[in-house]
C-alpha cells in the first residue's frame, strides 16, 4: 500500500476525512479499486517518509468487513456525515457474519490476538488434493438451496444470499475474494505457485503481474526446507535468532516461523500417471540398489541417508521437511522426560498448576424471588380463562396469522378460538372410534403436527386437548426419512406411548407418502393414526355436553420436546399447576395487562414462544401476531413492521430477529417501535447477546425505542423461564455489564478481566429470578455442591412453574428434578428439591442473574472449562467472508485418548479458493489457542448446505458429530492438529543402560523356576541297514547327499511315476513329468549348457521362468551341469517399468554368465519397451530352452563336497532389501528330509501347491520336495486365480488332496473372491473334508484373522477347523516351522501390547482390553533347534520373554552372497554364538523378535509341547518414543477404521508416523478417514500421526508372498511419485 511510512493518526483532519470518505466510496461500490488506489496514493503522496529500505509492515489479514473494528482511520468526533454514511454502511452490510455471536469488541481482540504474529505467518504446509476430488460446482447444481437461512439458535440470517431480502446496491467487488485479497496486502503474491501464507517482505514485487496457471500442480514446492540458507534473499536481518530458536514449541513456530520462499527450487516432475488404479501385478521391488550384507549393527538408514537424515536417492517433498522442522518438540505442557515403568500409568496427568485461579468467595446464600400476588380473580386452570373470555369477550382477536407476504391472513377471536377448541375435544373423545370404545381416553397423549406457518390450527389443537384432558405432545413436521434426529423423535413419541398425531389437511397431504399413498412410516417411530383437525371434519357437540374443566392439579398438562447434547429426544412433563403458576409469574414479571399486543417470533410450538405466545397470552386475553419463521426469511423487517402498525407493547424476538432487522432496515424508514414497552429477547442468556442488543438500540432509538424495554431472559425446558430483566423506569441507569476473563471461566472462576482485554468476555444479566422462585447455584459436576459466590455453577430452581419430569424416564429425572443441595461438607442444605435448569451462571451484585453459557455448550478439555458458543465466536470473528458459507460453524467435542478434543466443522462457501479456506483454518487455529488457550483437535470444512439441520434452519450439533464419528461428514476441507491438543500421552521411554549381564539373567531365571526358552524339532535319523532301507524304498533319503544322484535313481527304478501336474485356470492339465522325462530334459539343457564355452561349472546361471515344469527342469539341467542356478521371478509385461530393473539387479548382483529362459521372455528382454527400463546391451548370454536339440552332457556334474553351493535364493524383502543367500547341497537334503518326515510325504501322496516358485520354502516344495520323497505335486500358479478364483479349491475337492500349501495372498484372494459364493461352491460339489493340512508358506508372524476367516467362511464346504495353520523361515533358515500332520493343534495366546512396546510378554486373558491374539507359527522342523535370545547382550531368556530367534539346524542356509565379499559381516549372522550359557553351538540370527512358551498340550514323544510365536521382524519394527511398535499392529487398526479402507501401510521417517490408506470407496470419503486413522492410532497405539496419504486401491506395493513393502512405499512417498488422492499433515 502507498501509506507505509505514513503515521495516519499524524495527518491533517481534512486528509483524514478524506481517506475515510474514499474507503466508504470503496465499500459501497461508488469507486473502483482503481480508482480508489490512484486517489488514495495522490492524498497521500505528500505525506509519505522517503526511506532507503522499508520493510514492509501490513499483515495480510483481510479487513472486517464491518467498518467498525478496521476503520481505516479514525474519524473526527463531529464529522457526522462520516458518521451517518459509516453506520449506514454498517448496518447494509453487515450481513457477511453470523450476528448470534457478533461483537465488534470480541472481533478486535481476536484481530489484536492475530496481529500479535504480524509478519509470522502460519508455517503450516497445505494438504495436497488430486484435483478431480472435488471440483467447486455451483451450489445450486449441488446442492437443494438452503431451506434456511439461519438458525433459531444460529442466527445466521446470511445476508448475501438469495434468501435475504435483496440488495441491489452493494457491489460485487463487496464479495470478491480479489476485494478483499488487494485490499489487505498489495504486496503479497496472489499466484498459485507461491505460496500464500508467506510473510509480505518476502514476495516478490513483479509476482502479481504472473498469469494464474489454469492447473495446479500435485506438489507445489511451497516451502523451502531450512536447510537450504543459500537461498535466502538477503534482507532478512531478524531471520538469525528465529532460526536458533527453531526447537521452540509447535504453536510458537506455527505463530512465528518465516518460511524462505521457494522461486528457486525446480517444480517436480509430474507424477500423476504412476500408479496403476487397481493392484497390478505382485512384484518384489528393492527400495534402491541395496544388497544384502550389512551387519545388523549398521541401520538401513545409515546406509540410505546422509548426515542430515535427507535420504540420498530421493528428492524430499518439501511440504514434509516443513511439517518436520514444525514438529522439532511437542507443544505445552513439556512432557516429562522418563518413563517410569508402570503397566497401569498410561495417561500423563499434567501436573496442576500453581497459578490456576481458585474460588475465594464464601458459600453463595439461596436468591428468592418476589412473592407471587395473590389475584382474587385467577382463574383455576388456564381453560377456564379460555371459557370466560370466549363467553365474555368472543369478539376480541386472539391470533393474527401472517402470509408468506407478511401480510394479515387471518384473525382468530377468542369466541372462535374457545367455540373450534370444544368441538374438537368433543370430537376427540367421541368420534373417533365406535360408540362402545373410543381411541382416546383421558390422559392419553397425542402427538400434535403442525407447521410454523399455521398457529391457528396449532391454538385450537393445543386448547382443544386440554379441554379433553388428553395430553398434547408437541413435535416438528416430518419432513422425509432423512431428518436430522428423526428417529430420536421417534423414541419420545415411544417412552410417551403417543399413537394418535393430530394435523391440519394441508399438512397431511405435504408428508411424504409411500407409492400406495399411505404416509410413510417414519425411522424409530411407533404406528400412528393421523387425524385432521380442520373445522369442517369436526363434530359439533350437542347442547348438554360441556368440556369438563377441573382445578389445576399436578396431572401432566403437556409434554415439550427437548433435545439433550447427544441429540436423544427427551419429553418434558409440565403439570396443569406449574403451567398456570407459570403463567401467574411471567404475567406479574412482565406485568401483563388485558388487552394488549405481543408480537411473537418464536417458535409457538416450545419454550418462549408457547409459553408467552400462546399460553400467557389466553391468560390475559393478550393479541398475539404470529410472525412464522418463513416470513422472517422473505421480509427480515416483517415483525418490526407489525410492531409499528398495531402498536403493539410487548416483542418477543430472538437475536438473530434482531440481527435481520439491523440488515434490511433500510428499506423502511417510517417506522415507530415508541409502543414497546418490552421487548423479550429470549435468547438474551447467550453471552454474545449483549453486542446484539446494543447494536440495534443504537439504530431503533432514533425510531422511538427506549433503552429500559430491552429485556434478554434465561430459561430452560425444565426449569421454564429462570430469570428474565422487568421493564425499566424510563430515564433510570441501564444494568452494568460484566466484563470477565476467559481464562478465569475456564476454570470456573469468576475474574474481572483486567489485563488482557483480547480474552474477555462481556455479559449482560437476565433480570432477576421469577415471581414465586428460589434459586441456587451448585457445581455442574459430581454431587451437587453449593458455589462459592465467585465461583460460576449450574442454576437449580425450586419453583411451583417449573416442569415435573422427563416423561417415562425415571433414572433420568431423579437426578435433574430432584435435586437437593449440599454444603462444602457434603450436607443437605434442606429438603426441598430443586431442578436443575442447564444453565451456566452466577449471581451479580442486586441479586441480579448472570449466564455464561449452556452446560450441553460446554466443552470440557484437559479439565478446564471451555464454552462451544464462545469459540464459534471467535471463529467468525476471523474474517469467514472468503470461506465460511453464512456463518454455519458447529463446535463440539469428542473423546479421544482419555480426554476431550475440541471439533470445529465449518459449512464451506462455493466459491471459496483451496488457499484462502486454508489461509481461513490457520487463522482459526490461532486466534482460539490464543485467546481461549485451547488446542484444536479438528479443523473441517463442508460443502455449503451439507450439515444436519435442525427443524428450523441450525445445525444439528449431535448428528453432525455423529457423521463425524463415522466418516459420514464427507469435508472437502480438514486440518488435524493432534500435536497441539494432545498433551497427555505416556511419557517417552528412555532406555535404561543394560546394568545386568545375560548370566544375572540366566541365573534369575533358574532361580525364579523359569526355564530357558528353547524349542526343538524330533530327531531326524538315519537309517544305517541296506537291507531295510531297499526294502521301504527309501533309498534316495538316505543314500544320496545330493538331489541330482535321487532323480537319476527314480528315473531309473520308477520311470513312468508322475512327479508334477501343472494345471491352468480352468482346472486343466496343461503339463505333466515322470521322473525320467524330468531326466531327460534336464539332460538336454545340461548337454546346452556344457557347449557354452563361456560357462564353467560352478558359475550362477538365472533361470526366468513364468511358474510351471519348465523352471524345475532348468533347475536340474543346471545342477547336472555343475552350475549353480539362480531363480528369478520374470518380469510382468505390462508393467516392465517397475519389475525389470528387479530382475537386472539379480542378475548383476549374481555375476550370472547366462540366463535361461522362454523365448516369449527372450523376446521380452530384448525389446524396446525394455530398453526403456534397462540397458539391454549388456545382458549375458541367453539360452531360449523351448527348443533345444536332444543332447546328452558328457557326464553329470556330481560336487566334490556336499558343502559346496547347490542354488542361491534371491528375494527382496518388506524393508525393500535384495538378499540373497547360499544354499549348500548339504542344507537342500537335509531341508528335504525334514519336511519329508513332518508332512509324512511318500510316493503314494499327492499334494497341490499354489504358490509363487520362486524364493523360500515355496521354491523348496515346487521344485525339490518331489524328487527328494517322490510324492506327486499339483502345481497351481498363483497367477491363474485372478481369472478363475475358485480353482484352487475346486482342486483340492477334485483330487481328494490331504495337503496343501499356499500364500497368504492366495489365501486372502479365496477370501474376498469366494466368501460370499460357498453356496455355489456347495452346487457345483466342492467338498474340503479330504483336507487335513492347510499350510501357509510366510515370513512373518501369523495372519491369525485371515486364517480364522478362511477357516470359518469353507467350513460349509467341509473345510476342517483344524486344517488351516502356518509355516515360519527366514532368510538365514528357509524353513524353521511347519505344522505338519502330526503333534498338537496350533495355540493361540494373547498378548499384552503395551508390553510388547515395552519388548516385554505379559500373557493376558482372551477379550483383555489393549491385547493382541498371536497364533503359533507351526511346529519346530526334525533337526531344528529354537532358542531365544537378547539381541544386544546375547544372552538366552526364559520361557515367555520376547527376544530374537536364533535357530540351528543342518538346513541353515551357508551366508549371504554379497558382491563385496565382505564374509566377516556373515559372520554375525550366520555362525554366532551365545555369550552365555552354550558357548559352542552355532547359531544363525533370523532378525525375527518372538517367543518360546510351554504350553499343556502333548507332542508326539509324550513331552510337553513348546509353542513358537513370532511377533515380527526386527527390521520393520518403528522406533518412536522410545518404544517398539510393529508395522501390522498399527495397520489392523488403521483398517478397521472405517469399511471404505481397503488396505493400508505405516512407516517412519525421522520423527513422523506417515500412515498410506487405500480407498476402496468414493473418493468423497477420502478425507473423512484422515480423523478416523488419527483417533484410532492415538487410541490405540498412543502415538501421533505426523502424515496421512489416502491413496488409489493397489498403490501399495505388496511382494509375491503377499508382504507389504513399506519401504519402497516410503521412497515413492518421498519422491513424491503416488500421485494420491489427498495428503493431510496433522499438525
Amino acid at each position: 500500500m502507498t501509506d507505509r511510512g505514513v503515521d495516519l493518526s499524524t495527518l491533517p483532519k481534512e486528509v483524514r476525512d478524506q481517506l475515510a470518505e474514499l474507503d466508504l466510496e470503496l465499500s459501497e461500490g461508488d469507486i473502483t479499486q482503481k480508482g480508489y488506489e490512484k486517489k488514495r496514493t495522490k492524498l497521500l503522496a505528500p505525506y509519505i517518509i522517503q526511506t532507503p529500505v522499508a520493510p514492509p509492515q501490513n499483515d495480510a489479514q483481510p479487513p472486517a468487513p464491518s467498518s467498525s473494528s478496521h476503520a481505516p482511520a479514525p474519524a473526527p468526533a463531529n464529522s457526522s456525515r462520516y458518521r451517518e454514511r459509516r453506520s449506514r454502511r454498517t448496518h447494509r452490510n453487515g450481513g457477511t457474519r453470523d450476528d448470534r455471536y457478533r461483537s465488534d469488541i470480541h472481533t478486535e481482540a481476536v484481530q489484536a490476538a492475530l496481529a500479535k504474529n504480524k509478519e509470522e505467518k502460519m508455517a503450516l504446509p497445505m494438504p495436497t488434493k488430486r484435483r478431480s476430488t472435488y471440483v467447486q460446482s455451483p451450489i445450486e447444481t449441488r446442492t437443494p438451496p438452503d431451506s434456511s437461512s439461519g438458525s433459531e439458535d444460529e442466527t445466521s440470517a446470511r445476508r448475501q444470499s438469495s434468501a435475504v431480502a435483496p440488495q441491489p446496491q452493494v457491489h460485487p467487488n463487496l464479495q470478491s475474494s480479489d476485494y478483499w485479497m488487494n485490499r489487505s496486502a498489495q504486496g503479497s503474491s496472489t499466484s498459485s505457485s507461491a505460496s500464500s501464507t508467506m510473510s509480505h517482505g518476502e514476495a516478490k514485487p513483479q509476482a502479481q503481474s504472473q498469469p494464474q496457471p489454469q492447473y495446479k500442480p500435485q506438489y507445489q514446492p511451497l516451502y523451502q526446507p531450512h536447510h537450504q540458507p543459500q537461498q535466502q534473499p538477503q534482507q532478512q536481518p531478524n531471520r538469525q535468532p528465529q532460526e536458533q530458536s527453531r526447537t521452540a514449541a509447535v504453536t510458537d513456530m506455527l505463530a512465528h516461523s518465516r518460511i524462505a520462499p521457494s522461486e528457486n527450487s525446480a517444480p517436480p516432475p509430474d507424477v500423476t500417471a504412476v500408479a496403476p488404479p487397481s493392484r497390478g501385478p505382485r512384484v518384489d521391488l528393492p527400495s534402491n540398489a541395496v544388497v544384502r550384507g550389512m551387519s545388523r549393527g549398521h541401520s538401513r538408514s545409515s546406509m540410505m541417508e546422509t548426515a542430515d537424515g535427507v535420504p540420498v536417492s530421493s528428492r524430499v517433498s518439501t511440504k514434509i521437511q516443513q511439517l518436520l522442522n514444525t514438529l522439532k518438540r511437542p507443544k505445552r505442557p513439556p512432557l516429562s522426560e522418563f518413563f517410569t515403568d508402570d503397566s497401569e500409568e498410561i495417561v500423563q496427568v499434567p501436573q496442576p498448576d500453581p497459578n490456576t485461579p481458585r474460588p475465594e468467595g464464601r458459600q453463595i446464600i439461596p436468591v428468592k424471588g418476589e412473592p407471587l400476588g395473590v389475584v382474587s380473580n385467577w382463574p383455576p386452570a388456564l381453560q377456564a380463562a379460555l371459557a370466560r373470555w370466549g363467553a365474555t369477550q368472543g369478539k376480541s382477536p386472539a391470533l393474527t396469522a401472517l402470509d408468506i407476504t407478511g401480510k394479515p391472513l387471518y384473525t382468530l377471536t377468542y369466541g372462535k378460538l374457545w367455540s373450534r377448541s370444544v368441538k374438537l375435544a368433543y370430537t376427540l373423545l367421541n368420534k373417533l372410534g365406535t360408540k362402545n370404545e373410543q381411541i382416546l381416553k383421558p390422559g392419553d397423549k397425542v402427538a400434535l403436527v403442525y407447521p410454523n406457518s399455521d398457529p391457528g390450527m396449532f391454538w385450537v389443537a393445543f386448547y382443544g386437548c386440554l379441554l379433553a384432558e388428553v395430553i398434547p405432545v408437541p413435535i416438528e413436521v416430518p419432513l422425509s426419512r432423512k431428518d436430522a434426529g428423526i428417529s430420536q423423535v421417534g423414541f419420545l413419541l415411544g417412552s410417551c406411548g403417543v399413537g394418535l398425531a393430530l394435523t391440519s389437511e394441508i399438512c397431511l397431504k405435504g408428508l411424504p407418502k409411500t407409492p400406495t399413498g399411505e404416509i410413510l412410516q417414519f425411522k424409530g417411530w411407533p404406528r400412528m393414526k393421523w387425524v385432521i383437525t380442520d373445522s369442517k371434519y369436526l363434530t359439533k357437540p350437542s347442547k348438554d355436553w360441556q368440556p369438563h374443566i377441573p382445578t389445576a392439579n399436578t396431572d401432566p398438562a403437556y409434554i415439550e420436546y427437548k433435545a439433550s447434547k447427544e441429540g436423544t429426544v427427551v419429553g418434558v412433563a409440565v403439570s396443569k399447576v406449574a403451567m398456570l403458576t407459570h403463567c401467574q409469574a411471567l404475567t406479574q414479571a412482565c406485568n401483563y395487562c388485558e388487552g394488549e399486543t405481543l408480537v411473537n417470533v418464536l417458535d409457538f410450538k416450545k419454550d418462549m414462544g408457547l409459553w408467552h405466545g400462546v399460553l400467557t397470552a389466553v391468560m390475559n386475553r393478550i393479541h398475539t401476531i404470529s410472525v412464522p419463521y418463513a416470513v422472517m426469511k422473505a421480509c427480515p423487517l416483517s415483525w418490526v413492521q407489525r410492531v409499528h402498525m398495531n402498536k403493539a407493547r410487548v416483542a418477543l424476538v430472538k437475536c438473530r430477529d434482531l440481527h435481520w432487522a439491523m440488515m434490511a432496515h433500510r428499506d423502511q424508514r417510517d417506522i415507530s417501535l415508541a409502543s414497546l414497552r418490552m421487548l423479550i429477547v429470549a435468547d438474551g442468556a447467550n453471552p454474545w447477546s449483549v453486542s446484539s442488543c446494543d447494536a440495534f438500540l443504537n439504530l431503533f432509538q432514533s425510531h422511538g425505542l427506549k433503552p429500559e424495554v430491552i429485556c434478554p431472559c434465561a430459561a430452560s425446558p425444565e426449569a421454564m423461564t429462570v430469570a428474565i430483566r422487568r421493564p425499566g423506569v424510563p430515564g433510570a441507569p441501564l444494568p452494568a455489564r460484566a466484563i470477565l476473563s476467559m481464562g478465569g471461566l475456564s476454570y470456573g472462576v469468576i475474574r474481572v478481566n483486567t489485563e488482557d482485554k483480547n480474552s474477555a468476555l462481556t455479559v449482560q444479566d437476565v433480570g432477576h429470578v421469577m415471581p414465586g422462585a428460589l434459586m441456587c447455584i451448585v457445581r455442574p459436576d459430581g454431587p451437587p455442591q453449593l458455589c462459592k459466590t465467585d465461583e460460576i455453577g449450574e442454576i437449580i430452581i425450586n419453583s411451583r412453574a417449573g416442569g415435573t419430569m422427563y416423561y417415562g424416564l425415571p433414572g433420568l429425572t431423579k437426578n435433574t428434578f430432584e435435586v437437593i443441595p449440599v454444603n462444602a461438607n457434603g450436607v443437605p442444605i434442606g429438603e426441598i428439591p430443586f431442578v436443575r435448569s442447564g444453565l451456566l451462571g452466577f449471581v451479580g451484585p442486586g441479586s441480579l442473574i448472570f449466564v455464561v453459557g449452556k452446560i450441553e455448550g460446554l466443552l470440557m478439555v484437559s479439565s478446564r472449562r471451555h464454552n462451544a458458543d464462545d469459540l464459534v465466536a471467535t471463529a467468525l470473528a476471523v474474517e469467514p467472508v472468503k470461506t465460511v458459507y453464512r456463518g454455519r460453524i458447529a463446535v463440539f467435542s469428542v473423546t479421544v485418548f482419555y480426554d476431550e478434543r475440541v471439533v470445529i466443522v465449518a459449512e464451506q462457501r462455493p466459491d471459496a479458493s483451496e488457499e484462502d479456506s486454508f489461509q481461513w483454518m490457520s487463522r482459526v487455529l490461532q486466534a482460539i489457542d490464543s485467546i481461549h488457550q485451547v488446542g484444536l483437535y479438528c479443523l473441517a470444512l463442508v460443502s455449503a448446505n451439507t450439515l444436519p439441520k435442525t427443524p428450523l434452519g441450525g445445525i444439528h450439533i449431535s448428528d453432525t458429530k455423529q457423521f463425524f464419528l463415522d466418516g459420514n461428514l464427507h469435508p472437502c476441507n480438514i486440518l488435524m492438529c493432534p500435536h497441539t491438543c494432545v498433551t497427555n500421552l505416556p511419557k517417552p521411554r528412555q532406555k535404561q543402560p543394560v546394568g545386568v549381564g545375560p548370566a544375572s539373567v540366566m541365573v534369575g531365571n533358574l532361580v525364579a523356576g523359569k526355564r530357558i526358552a528353547q524349542a526343538v524339532g524330533r530327531d531326524l535319523g538315519m537309517i544305517e541297514d541296506q537291507d531295510l532301507v531297499r526294502k521301504l524304498c527309501m533309498w534316495p533319503t538316505v543314500m544320496h547327499q545330493y538331489l541330482t544322484e535321487a532323480l537319476q535313481w527314480r528315473a531309473q527304478t520308477d520311470a513312468d511315476h508322475v512327479l508334477y501336474v501343472l494345471l491352468n485356470a480352468k482346472g486343466v492339465t496343461v503339463g505333466t513329468a515322470t521322473c525320467v522325462q524330468l531326466h531327460k530334459r534336464a539332460e538336454k539343457i545340461a548337454a546346452a549348457l556344457c557347449e557354452k564355452s563361456s560357462i564353467n561349472t560352478g558359475e550362477n546361471v538365472v533361470l526366468l521362468y513364468p511358474p510351471g515344469i519348465d523352471l524345475i527342469v532348468a533347475f536340474y539341467g543346471c545342477l547336472y551341469a555343475g552350475c549353480v542356478p539362480v531363480n528369478v521371478r520374470p518380469p510382468h509385461p505390462q508393467n516392465l517399468a517397475a519389475t525389470l530393473p528387479t530382475v537386472r539387479m539379480i542378475i548383476d548382483v549374481s555375476k550370472a554368465a547366462c540366463i535361461l529362459t522362454t523365448q516369449n521372455l527372450m523376446r521380452i528382454l530384448r525389446s524396446k519397451e525394455a530398453a526403456a527400463s534397462v540397458n539391454i546391451k549388456t545382458w549375458p548370454t541367453i539360452i531360449d530352452t523351448d527348443d533345444l536339440p536332444r543332447r546328452r552332457p558328457p557326464q553329470i556334474y556330481k560336487p566334490p563336497t556336499a558343502e559346496m553351493i547347490a542354488y542361491l535364493d534371491f528375494s527382496v524383502s518388506t524393508t525393500g532389501m535384495l538378499t540373497g543367500v547360499k544354499i549348500s547341497h548339504a542344507a537342500v537334503s537335509a531341508l528335504c528330509r525334514s519336511i519329508k518326515l513332518q508332512c509324512e510325504l511318500y510316493s503314494s501322496r499327492q499334494i497341490a501347491i499354489c504358490l509363487d516358485p520362486y524364493c523360500g520354502l515355496g521354491f523348496v516344495l515346487w521344485c525339490l520336495a518331489s524328487v527328494y520323497s517322490g510324492h506327486q505335486s499339483i502345481l497351481i500358479p498363483p497367477f491363474e486365480l485372478e481369472s478363475s478364483v475358485s480353482l484352487w479349491l475346486s482342486t483340492l475337492s477334485q483330487y481328494r488332496i490331504r495337503d496343501t500349501f499356499c500364500s497368504y495372498s492366495v489365501m486372502e484372494l479365496c477370501t474376498k473372491g469366494l466368501g460370499t459364493q460357498t453356496d455355489l461352491l456347495k452346487a457345483r460339489g466342492v467338498n474340503l473334508s479330504c483336507v487335513r493340512s492347510c499350510v501357509v508358506i510366510a515370513e512373518e508372524r501369523p495372519r491369525l484373522t485371515l486364517s480364522q476367516s478362511f477357516s470359518k467362511l469353507f467350513k460349509d464346504v467341509g473345510l476342517s477347523s483344524r486344517a488351516v495353520s502356518t509355516a515360519f523361515g527366514s532368510r538365514v533358515n528357509l524353513a524353521i516351522c511347519l505344522q505338519g500332520t502330526t503333534g498338537p493343534d496350533p495355540c493361540t495366546v494373547y498378548v499384552d501390547m503395551k508390553s510388547l512396546r515395552h519388548d516385554r510378554v505379559r500373557l493376558v486373558e482372551r477379550g483383555a482390553p489393549q491385547s493382541l491374539p498371536l497364533m503359533e507359527s507351526g511346529k519346530i522342523l526334525p533337526g531344528v533347534r529354537v532358542i531365544i535370545v537378547n539381541p544386544e547382550t546375547k544372552g538366552p531368556l526364559g520361557d515367555s520373554h520376547l527376544g530374537e530367534v536364533w535357530v540351528n539346524s543342518p538346513h541353515n542356509a551357508s551366508g549371504y552372497y554379497t558382491i563385496y565379499g565382505e564374509e566377516s559381516l556373515q559372520a554375525d549372522h550366520f555362525n554366532t554364538k551365545l555369550s552365555f550359557g552354550d558357548p559352542h553351538t552355532l547359531w544363525a540370527r533370523t532378525g525375527y523378535l518372538g517367543f518360546v512358551k510351554r504350553t499343556e498340550l502333548l507332542d508326539a514323544s509324550g513331552d510337553r509341547h513348546d509353542a513358537l510365536f513370532v511377533v515380527g521382524s526386527l527390521d520393520e519394527t518403528l522406533e518412536l518414543r522410545g518404544l517398539r511398535y510393529h508395522p501390522t499392529d498399527i495397520e489392523t487398526s488403521v483398517s478397521r477404521a472405517h469399511r471404505s479402507i481397503a488396505e493400508s501401510a505405516v512407516f517412519t521417517w525421522t520423527n513422523l508416523l506417515v500412515v498410506v490408506s487405500e480407498l476402496c470407496g468414493s473418493e468423497q470419503d477420502a478425507l473423512d478417514l484422515v480423523p478416523l486413522i488419527t483417533n484410532v492410532v492415538l487410541e490405540e497405539h498412543h502415538l501421533i500421526v505426523g502424515v496421512v496419504v489416502i491413496v488409489d486401491p493397489g498403490v501399495i506395493p505388496i511382494n509375491s508372498r503377499g508382504e507389504k513393502q513399506r519401504m519402497h512405499l516410503r521412497d515413492s512417498f518421498l519422491a513424491d511419485q503416488l500421485d494420491p488422492i489427498y495428503v493431510a499433515y496433522n499438525m
